[in-house]
């Protein structure tokens, strides 16, 4: 027969949920004008801050169409100076009846009509600035560039689905997990008194690779596999969270403090419910019915029946009999093994 003391410890709770890394920002790099894929100023797996410039797209053509707006710009502009001189002759002469008021209206039409002509060739200044600014691609984001996808020399263009790269954001990162639907109630309750800490360790589920803080919990239970979905938010400083990493995220709903707590295999269940074999003083075992709360995989705590310090029976309970003295089997010592 083995025994254990029952104890008061600190017992956090847990539960855990196979989950996803995802980027806080994935962007694929696309070209925004179509043209040939002049040159490529990044270097696979490089970090990149938000404006620095990807790539170029020749940009002969576009330069040459900024240039036609401006001609064709200064070219209306000198229409309109001379109509706006001929209407301010036209209405002197008319205030001395020499022109007729017909040929003053006349030529303030052509004023306003080149007055419009000239707003509209400004609209496409700014629309030819804008397709030669496209040339030159940039980073919408900081984050960590991935494989380049088009060679320098390639045709691109703006239509074109598949892209020159990816860019990612990996701090912060998200895991995006899941739980089964019935500790909905348990996380939210936890969600209420604050914020609530989540730890991601690796598929084994053995190492810690970051703790986070859940950020929020899904808006609807899917039916079709009786689980809820997570996300938390890991600051990710160190990048040992990978987009696209399955990990475990354990996730803190619950922190005992100071209570007293046995191993599961002190817990025994019998006609009237739960009880533990307790060992008295003389080394005689006695049934004590207990109340317990939640459980981890090593303890399980005791709300009622048991004191800190008491000796429970771990194993061997099937031999016990109420009042009759016990053995105890102890660990073997070096020596003896």
């Amino acid at each position: 027969m083995s025994i254990a003391l029952a104890a008061r410890q600190d017992v956090p709770i847990y539960l855990s949920g196979l989950g996803t890394v995802q980027a806080s920002f994935t962007i694929g790099i696309h070209s925004q004008v179509d043209g040939k894929l002049q040159e490529v100023l990044f270097t696979e797996g490089q970090h990149v801050t938000k404006g620095d410039v990807l790539a170029k797209i020749d940009p002969r053509l576009f330069q040459a169409a900024l240039d036609q707006a401006n001609a064709k710009k200064a070219q209306d502009a000198a229409l309109l100076v001379a109509a706006e001189k001929d209407l301010a002759r036209f209405k002197a002469l008319a205030l001395k009846s020499i022109e007729p008021q017909q040929n003053v209206d006349r030529q303030q039409g052509t004023v306003d009509q080149l007055r419009a002509a000239v707003d509209a060739d400004s609209a496409m200044i700014e629309t030819a600035k804008t397709q030669l600014d496209y040339t030159n691609i940039t980073a919408p984001s900081d984050g960590r560039i991935g494989v380049r996808l088009v060679d320098p020399g390639n045709i691109v263009h703006a239509s074109d689905q598949g892209a020159l790269a990816t860019l990612v954001l990996t701090q912060p990162s998200a895991v995006m997990f899941t739980l089964p639907a019935r500790a909905l109630d348990d996380v939210r309750a936890a969600m209420t008194r604050g914020p609530v800490e989540v730890i991601a360790f690796d598929q084994d589920n053995v190492r810690e690779l970051s703790r986070g803080k859940l950020l929020l919990v899904d808006n609807m239970i899917d039916q079709t596999t009786a689980t809820i979905r997570l996300k938390a938010m890991f600051a990710n400083e160190d990048d040992r969270l990978w987009p696209g990493e399955f990990v475990n995220a354990r996730i803190l709903i619950e922190d005992h403090s100071n209570v007293v707590v046995v191993p599961p295999a002190a817990v025994q269940r019998g006609p009237q419910g739960l009880f533990a074999w307790v060992l008295t003083a003389n080394n005689t075992a006695e049934p004590r019915p207990i109340e317990v709360a939640e459980s981890t995989k090593d303890l399980v705590i005791v709300t009622s029946g048991l004191k800190e310090g008491e000796r429970v029976v771990t194993g061997g309970q099937y031999k016990l009999r109420t009042s009759v003295p016990v053995t105890i089997n102890l660990p073997p010592t070096a020596q003896a093994r």
